[in-house]
């Protein structure tokens, strides 16, 4: 089951005080960014957290699940949805917590590298 869209706006209101939040499609579901950090999927109508120390310490009983099947595990918020502040809080400590996201390559120096590679014989 697909998350919906009521959901996702729901959830991304409920941050509007953790920073800069959005809301991307990913493989059918949703990843939440933070300042540009990845810091949350939803999936299937639930809310997952990216695990960080400082949030494990935050929450205090963390219910862990994995967000889909094959998935590192995550913090499944549950019970604090409607907790905006402490929803908030939550993820602005999480995405403080996580490294900066790798810049990307260029779509040309991928395609450059690529072909230098297939002139090579892949090596």
């Amino acid at each position: 089951m697909a998350s919906d869209k009521d959901f996702i706006d729901f959830i991304v209101d409920q941050l509007n005080g953790a920073g800069n939040i959005a809301a991307k499609k990913m493989f059918g579901e949703y990843a939440l960014y933070c300042n540009s950090k990845v810091t949350a999927l939803i999936c299937d109508n639930k809310l997952f957290v990216k695990p960080t120390e400082s949030g494990r310490k935050f929450i205090g009983d963390v219910k862990e699940a994995p967000p889909y099947a094959g998935a590192k595990m995550s913090f499944l918020i549950e019970d604090k949805l409607e907790d905006r502040e402490w929803l908030s809080e939550l993820i602005r400590i999480t995405a403080e917590e996580l490294p900066e996201p790798k810049p990307k390559k260029a779509k040309k120096e991928k395609a450059a590298k690529k072909t230098e590679e297939e002139e090579n014989g892949g090596m």
